[in-house]
């Protein structure tokens, strides 16, 4: 069956030419004509979620059983090699539709959501997962799409379920812990590297999850400071094709807010244990955000705050890489 890419000039018309209004319309379209996103829609109202508090920040639980392909995904070279890509249009399910984005992605309504509404932004063309020549376009997805949604990035070797084709992923927006208390974390537990009237470079290191945070209103000034990022972690990292982060993307009052992960593996050892302290957690970028799906209930139910911290612990970058990451940022931006 071929098949059907929407229209986005009609979606447009109707919702006075924001392209944010277009994708929700889009997304309630697609929700009528595919059941399986309908019944894993009305299922995620009746989720589990577990809160645990850390003082100026918190780390909710969700007990997500329709994550279970996601969280437990081989992305081994072999395991990608024998199977279909089911990002390609050419493989999607029978119900699933599209809406194009610019020239080269189209958007696609995620059948396993962990949002009210979630989204995949696929390359059109199959290609690696990378974010080499493609953070401008997380950038202007995030303007675009920023009245409802947030945008986020797993790298291939941490989070991406399918490495072998270029996505991002978009979802409702003011629903993980990070994003919603970010001004609050910023001023009470971040240190600022560089500041100037065009660009700002925090790090944050209280937090569970060590990052940076990048915000600009020139999207130029943000390039070249991912640039440098990207550059200075890739002379420390041996992962291959790049070095592994996550990165959650917000524009709000006319600036971008780019947070990123730097990581030191891929799933923590609880994933592997083979008794009692096993655990089916493999954090990404929306778990890094203070949302930790938990597909399993017996984990779920067993999951304490001492696992909590030490998952994110052992999955992002060591004190010692970060001190370097932070001591070439400000070597960098020092000489502006």
């Amino acid at each position: 069956m071929i098949k059907k890419i929407i229209d986005i000039k009609n979606l447009k018309t109707q919702n006075n030419g924001l392209f944010s209004e277009a994708v929700k319309n889009f997304f309630y379209i697609q929700l009528e004509k595919w059941d399986l996103l309908k019944q894993n829609i009305q299922n995620l109202k009746e989720v589990k979620t577990k809160e645990f508090n850390f003082g100026l920040y918190d780390i909710i639980a969700q007990f997500n059983p329709a994550r279970i392909k996601s969280t437990t995904a081989a992305v081994d070279k072999d395991s990608i090699e024998n199977r279909k890509c089911f990002l390609c249009l050419d493989n999607l399910p029978a119900e699933q539709i599209a809406l194009p984005y610019e020239k080269n992605y189209l958007i696609l309504c995620n059948p396993y959501p962990i949002f009210p509404e979630h989204f995949t932004i696929v390359r059109t063309r199959h290609k690696p997962q990378t974010i080499v020549g493609a953070f401008g376009d997380l950038l202007n997805l995030t303007k675009d799409l920023s009245k409802y949604f947030v945008v986020f990035y797993n790298g291939p070797q941490c989070g991406a379920s399918a490495p072998d084709h270029m996505h991002f992923q978009a979802a409702t927006n003011g629903i993980m812990p990070l994003e919603k208390n970010y001004y609050q974390i910023k001023q009470e537990l971040s240190t600022c590297i560089f500041k100037n009237d065009k660009l700002e470079i925090y790090c944050v290191e209280k937090y569970p999850a060590k990052f940076f945070l990048f915000e600009s209103d020139s999207k130029g000034e943000l390039l070249y400071a991912f640039k440098i990022f990207f550059n200075n972690y890739r002379k420390i990292s041996s992962s291959k094709p790049e070095p592994m982060f996550n990165i959650l993307s917000k524009f709000e009052k006319e600036k971008w807010h780019v947070f990123i992960f730097p990581r030191l593996k891929h799933r923590p050892t609880y994933y592997f244990e083979k008794n009692e302290n096993n655990f089916a957690i493999s954090p990404a970028a929306v778990d890094l955000s203070g949302l930790l799906i938990v597909p399993r209930e017996n984990d779920f139910n067993r999951l304490t705050s001492q696992i909590v911290l030490d998952v994110y612990k052992q999955v992002t970058l060591t004190t010692e890489y970060f001190e370097y990451l932070k001591k070439k940022l400000k070597e960098v931006f020092a000489a502006k």
